[in-house]
């Protein structure tokens, strides 16, 4: 970990009129179990959204309700990488919508205040969720986390300062169905192993699902699942959240960071190199029917490592996205 640490001296995000999610995995040292890295070419799609405009009114068809619009304000935007290439937001929102965020993996829509006319972006909400199992007790908190991908479409959210406003729905999704795929008895083995796997700023879910609590995953030697996240990067400069690995490490969670690019790095890179979907199949799965996975990056990672998990015996329910 110290030597991995000492190498490095993140939602997905929609920019463009089809909304994309963009991720990217990263790489490890060879020393600690974080030696792997991965990085992702291209951002994947999650869906597309069609839009029309009718006596001024925009409709947005295609996937989920329409939006509800609340006025929130940005608290904070710093860069969520040394290269700046990825940035986090918060923003304060309303206790009752905060209150509707029950799974990692929900997003909400994004758009300028009172821009009827703005194309909103999707964003998958990175920090874990804030509903109160007590719901007369109200939401953990009010503060919204996004982790977002700068992109030549996007500039007006990642380069927005703290105070302004900003019109964000409902919080929409499903988020990833693990209290249905992951408890109970719905398949013949019980869950002992989590898998995560994530590419660029498609870590944002993922990281809500880490520090979520409902993943059954404790500290070492308390019991519970093992778990192990794959995250794929160009270059560790492109990583986000890398100063959360070692608190992510103590809660039980092994960081295999992989690295695509590692000689554009300023630095040397100790760690994995390639794609995730190499790692996961250099590694393999030790109990496949025992084992789940959470996913969230670009369309070739997702589309090998599950192939990789069903050939290796995953049940397809278990091969999770949040979308």
């Amino acid at each position: 970990m110290k030597l991995f640490l000492s190498s490095l001296a993140v939602l997905a995000t929609v920019a463009s009129s089809s909304w994309k999610v963009e991720a990217f995995a990263v790489g490890s040292t060879t020393s600690s179990p974080l030696a792997r890295h991965h990085d992702v070419p291209r951002p994947a799609f999650v869906s597309s959204v069609q839009q029309k405009r009718s006596s001024g009114t925009v409709i947005y068809m295609g996937w989920g309700p329409d939006p509800i619009w609340s006025k929130c304000a940005v608290t904070s935007n710093a860069p969520a990488c040394p290269s700046s290439s990825c940035v986090c937001i918060s923003v304060k929102m309303p206790a009752d919508v905060a209150a509707e965020y029950k799974v990692a993996g929900q997003y909400v829509q994004v758009r300028p205040e009172g821009d009827d006319d703005a194309k909103p972006i999707f964003l998958a909400i990175a920090s874990p969720p804030t509903a109160s199992a007590d719901e007369a007790a109200g939401p953990s908190s009010t503060t919204f986390e996004f982790l977002i991908k700068k992109t030549e479409n996007n500039d007006w959210i990642t380069n927005i300062p703290p105070s302004t406003c900003v019109d964000v729905s409902q919080v929409l999704g499903n988020g990833f169905p693990t209290a249905e795929n992951m408890e109970g008895f719905k398949y013949d083995f019980p869950t002992q192993n989590v898998l995560f796997f994530a590419t660029g700023s498609g870590i944002a879910p993922i990281r809500a699902a880490i520090e979520s609590g409902q993943m059954g995953v404790n500290p070492p030697g308390q019991g519970g699942r093992t778990a192990r996240l794959y995250y794929g990067v160009s270059t560790p400069e492109d990583m986000p959240y890398a100063d959360k690995f070692a608190q992510w490490e103590l809660a039980g969670f092994e960081i295999v960071p992989v690295v695509s690019r590692p000689e554009e790095t300023g630095a040397e890179w100790f760690g994995r190199t390639g794609y995730v979907q190499n790692a996961l199949e250099e590694d393999g799965v030790a109990v496949p029917r025992n084992s789940a996975a959470l996913l969230c990056g670009v369309k070739g990672m997702t589309e090998s490592v599950k192939d990789l998990l069903s050939n290796a015996g995953v049940f397809e329910g278990r091969i999770m996205t949040n979308f």
